[in-house]
């Protein structure tokens, strides 16, 4: 007779298995993706966008959908090349693993040790900060600290420069008690790799990860692509409208974020993920070990969970890689964003499962339709729509951003009726110059007060006033949605001294670190 405990194994077994029919009757058929993705392009105005599903070792879906731009209206497919933004970070994590694996390096080695120029505000920080701080964002920093020097162009600060200047950022929290994304230490430990390995970061991921695995056409940066006759341009509203807007070239943040690549070859890098570091015909080849992989997939910082659609329990972020819990399934994701294309990299271990989603167009929305629609099929999840819950939840942030610009706009069209409360332009004129980001420069350009910061181009503009000591500075590129307060400090006798920014909308992008300037006026 068997035994109650048998007996009770045997009843789970058989549930499992009914629940795995179930959910195999749920997943998305090839056409299903076709719609989802058709549907999603019209819901969110996305130009063009590439899905592939990996399941049980082999891919399932990998297509493109829409176009490349609106300038030439040629089609997506799968080996469209798009900017991943942030999901590079899984290789510079799984970069550093491998020399750990060499024993070349630990997770804990000091940074120091290896860049001993490296020097954060505090100096007990400094000299505890290990390789493992690097890829997990809880150095204290502020979310996106100093990524001025990096966004939204092609800063003229050298990586040099930007080492340098992370000792003149401050901490807004206690070392490794709180989680705030941090790209500049990911340049960081691109610099680790290259001083480790002897390889300039660039090369030794291609020729030590993406060329093993078959990624040929994809490269660390859009400068390092061999073909690039079949590639995205990026778009994103102006003036209301969608439009193409320049590619960012920041070679400096490549670690970061610089990774260009299709959904063809990500299949690659999601299956070398999904069996644990194994590749190959017959899984006979490593890229990185096991061990290396539970690192990068255990929890370093606690991000705060809400249940959300699929009951997660816990969020937070490993080394490369967000982590989470949904329907009882242990998630490995991240997601990417340059200016004009967003992405996201979704990996479901337990269920053999990976989802890549690359779109040319910064509606994050729309990767977030897809995914969940696929997911939901595994889940065995029902009676979603997940492309109008998304829509609906962008519709409403930017309703809530238009709020407080159009708020801010109809107090500067009063100021600028009341000719007697408008301070004499001239009295704010001047150079000032903030220790990290470099000068700027608020002068008179055709009758307008003009704001210009020396090391980033993009940023320059007209400014009007606003309130008190308050002006706007409006930039001239408007694919930025990120109009600024420029706030100026006065001495006794009235002078400007000093200058404070904080971003306007709430929707503005974290990059625009404008809240991390101290200017000081030095002319």
């Amino acid at each position: 007779m068997p035994s109650i405990s048998n007996f009770l194994l045997r009843i789970t077994a058989c549930s499992l298995i009914f629940c795995s029919i179930n959910l195999q009757a749920q997943v998305l058929t090839t056409k299903q993706i076709d719609s989802v993705a058709e549907k999603t392009l019209a819901a969110f105005d996305v130009p063009g966008l590439a899905v592939a599903v990996v399941k049980d070792g082999k891919v399932i879906h990998s297509k493109g959908y829409g176009v490349r731009s609106l300038k030439n209206n040629l089609k997506v497919d799968e080996h469209t090349l798009f900017g991943i933004a942030s999901n590079t970070k899984a290789f510079t994590a799984a970069a550093v693993g491998m020399l750990v694996d060499e024993k070349k390096i630990t997770w804990d080695s000091k940074v120091t040790d290896i860049i001993p120029e490296f020097k954060l505000y505090d100096a007990y920080v400094t000299s505890q900060f290990t390789i493992r701080d690097l890829l997990s964002h809880r150095s204290g920093l502020g979310l996106g600290a100093g990524d001025l020097m990096i966004w939204p162009d092609s800063s003229t600060v050298t990586k040099k420069q930007i080492i340098h200047n992370l000792r003149y950022l401050k901490p807004v929290s206690s070392f490794r008690t709180q989680w705030d994304y941090d790209n500049l230490l990911y340049i960081v430990a691109g610099e680790v790799i290259e001083r480790i390995s002897g390889l300039k970061y660039e090369d030794f991921i291609e020729t030590r990860i993406m060329q093993p695995l078959g990624m040929t056409k994809s490269a660390l940066s859009y400068n390092r692509l061999k073909d690039k006759t079949n590639i995205i341009d990026a778009h994103a509203p102006v003036n209301g409208k969608i439009a193409v807007i320049p590619k960012d070239f920041t070679e400096n943040s490549n670690a970061a974020g610089g990774m260009n690549a299709s959904v063809s070859e990500l299949s690659k890098w999601a299956l070398v993920q999904l069996n644990g570091g194994k590749y190959g015909e017959k899984l006979d080849k490593t890229l990185f070990s096991k061990a290396a992989q539970n690192q990068m997939w255990t929890l370093h910082s606690i991000i705060p969970a809400g249940k959300g659609s699929y009951n997660r329990h816990f969020f937070g972020y490993g080394l490369g890689w967000f982590l989470s819990d949904e329907k009882g399934y242990m998630v490995a994701e991240h997601t990417g964003g340059l200016a004009g294309m967003v992405s996201e990299v979704t990996l479901i271990p337990d269920l053999k499962l990976g989802i890549i989603v690359l779109t040319n167009q910064q509606a994050g929305g729309a990767f977030t339709a897809i995914t969940e629609s696929i997911k939901d099929g595994y889940f065995g999840i029902t009676g979603k729509n997940r492309i109008k819950g998304a829509s609906d939840n962008e519709k409403q942030e930017r309703s809530y951003g238009k709020q407080v610009t159009d708020k801010v706009w109809a107090d500067i069209a009063t100021a600028q009726k009341n000719v007697n409360n408008k301070p004499a332009v001239r009295n704010y004129l001047g150079t000032y110059q903030d220790e990290w980001f470099g000068v700027v420069t608020i002068s008179e350009l055709n009758g307008k007060m003009h704001f210009e910061a020396k090391n980033s181009p993009k940023l320059k503009g007209d400014m009007v006033y606003y309130k008190g000591n308050t002006f706007i500075v409006k930039w001239y590129d408007r694919s930025m949605d990120a109009d600024a307060f420029v706030n100026f400090s006065l001495d006794f006798e009235g002078k400007p001294t000093a200058i404070k920014m904080e971003a306007i909308s709430p929707l503005t992008d974290f990059s625009f670190d404008f809240q991390d300037l101290d200017l000081k006026k030095v002319d």
